[in-house]
Parts: C-alpha cells; structure tokens; sequence
C-alpha cells in the first residue's frame, strides 16, 4: 500500500458526531489498511461504508469486533435497517463495498482465503483533443445557472487537477486554497497528496470555490453524499450539441495526464499527482504521447553546457 494511500486511511474523519465516530475510529481504519485498496479513491470509498456500518453497529449495541460486522448476517440487517431510505442505487452500492471487504479481509484464527486485492483495473478513457476541450468548455459556460457551475467544476477538477470521479465528488471549495504566487491547490487530508491546478483552469476554480465556501463544488444539492452515478448521471443530462463528444470525467483525467506527459514531465511527479501507486500506472497513457522529433531528443539527451 503507497504511502499516500496510508496517510488518508490515517487521516480519514467522516462527517459523523465524534462521539460516535472516536469509538469505533481504530477498528475501521484496521479494516480498511488490512484490505489494502490500491488509490486513495478506493481508500475513501471503503472507509465510508465501513465506519457507517460500524458506527451503526456501535448504536444497536453490538461487540467492538470488525469481524462481527462483515458477518454476512450483519451487513445484511445494516442494509435493511441503517440505510433505511437511502435511495436504491446507493444501498446497493454499499452492500456491494461490504461485502468486497469482507472477501478481502484475512481472518487467519477462521482460517478463510487469501486476500482478494482490491483495485482499480480499468482502461484509461481516450483524452479529449484540444479544439474538443475548448469547445465543451465554452458549451459549458453558456449552461443556465446551477448546470453552469457544475459542468465547469467537473471540467476544471478532472481536466484541470487530474481528479477522479470518486474524488472530484468530494471536493470542497474549502480544500482549495490559493497561492501568493495565485496557484491554486487542492489540499485536503483525505485525497493523501497535494494537487496544483492547471493555469488554464486556475481562475474558473477560485472563482467556483469562492462561490461554494465549504459546500461541494460538484452538484452541492446532492441527496446521497456518495451516491454511485453522481457524477457520470450529469452528463446523462446535459448533453453537447451535435458534433462534440459526451462530456465523461474520466476522459477529462485522461486529457490532463497525457497533457502532462506531452510536456515531458517528469512520470514519477505526475504519478503522485495523480494518486497512482508508481510510474509504471502510466503505462496505458502512454501510445497517446507522440515522440519527440529528432532535434527535440537530442537536446535534451545532450544536456546543458558546462
């Protein structure tokens, strides 16, 4: 497990009273570390639906044991009775996580199977060309109110910070912050790493996070904090004009790491940034990335004079 990915499992803190949360905080945090999620993104997801399972657990007067909780008895009775009138989408997507821990999870004195690593697996959307992005960024500014706002956030966290779906949708216009230099970072404790935004995308996200003070920047009026399509359900409904391509927010992370590899970043930076475990995540990004021409290569392997 990277340390990023420690750090935010470390540092995690859900939006629940501390006094519910303190007594269970240690176990929860186990959980999650012993079942060793490969992105910081994956990190939170589990240590959403495990401290929820556990703090209502703790209510119904259950033992203090996280092997307790992922009885499959007890995630099921979780499902019925704790997330009573949480929208369908969300109580399956929470049932799904649990259950995924629990298969993960080594309990040696049970003598159960070896752990099931739990990662990210997918092919990286195609980046979007640059007269693309530019024509959807302008599509975008001309949406009415509400819809204004959230399709230049989901453009300027995702194009603009490299966020990931699961990411962008936790974001705060208080996890941004603003340099003397006028850099604006994404620092919050639980991504586990510090972002800086595109210049490109600088101004539109100070603007949005001054807007939103400490509300999300990403649909704020949102009924389920963590609903599973929250993200990719706006593009469902606000669609380009014919002859742009759908707006998709991993196509957006995309763009801005191939933008970064173009500029012939330094790979092990741009891993960091984007919450990846090593360089060599990169791999599937890289038959975007178009050689350099011959003069380029050889100035730069030739190196500064002495």
């Amino acid at each position: 497990m990277s340390p990023q990915v420690s750090a935010h499992i470390c540092a995690y803190r859900p939006r629940l009273p501390a006094e519910r949360w303190k007594p269970v905080a240690a176990p929860v945090r186990s959980v999650v570390t012993a079942v060793a999620p490969g992105t910081c993104d994956i990190a939170r997801r589990l240590l959403y639906v495990v401290s929820r399972l556990a703090v209502w657990a703790d209510s119904v007067g259950l033992p203090r044991d996280p092997g307790l909780w992922l009885r499959t008895e007890t995630i099921d009775r979780f499902v019925l009775t704790g997330l009573a009138g949480r929208p369908g989408g969300t109580v399956q997507t929470c049932r799904c996580w649990l259950r995924r821990t629990r298969e993960a999870l080594v309990w040696v004195e049970r003598g159960e199977a070896p752990p099931v690593r739990i990662t990210a697996h997918r092919s990286p959307r195609p980046p979007y060309e640059e007269h693309e992005l530019a024509a959807l960024r302008r599509w975008a500014e001309l949406l009415p109110g509400r819809a204004r706002l959230d399709g230049l956030a989901l453009m300027a966290l995702a194009a603009g910070c490299g966020l990931a779906p699961g990411e962008l949708r936790a974001a705060r216009g208080s996890h941004l912050r603003t340099t003397p230099e006028n850099m604006v970072l994404v620092d919050a404790q639980w991504l586990g790493r510090l972002v800086a935004c595109d210049a490109q995308w600088e101004q539109t996200l100070a603007e949005l996070a001054e807007l939103a003070q400490d509300a999300y920047l990403f649909r704020p009026s949102r009924k389920a904090e963590a609903a599973k399509n929250l993200v990719s359900s706006w593009p469902a409904r606000h669609r380009p004009p014919a002859g742009l391509p759908p707006l998709e927010a991993r196509g957006l992370r995309s763009t801005w790491i191939v933008g970064l590899l173009r500029r012939r970043i330094d790979p092990a930076l741009i891993a960091q940034a984007a919450g990846m475990t090593s360089a060599a995540a990169l791999a599937p990004y890289l038959h975007w990335v178009p050689p350099l021409a011959p003069e380029q290569a050889a100035a730069l392997l030739r190196g500064p004079r002495p």
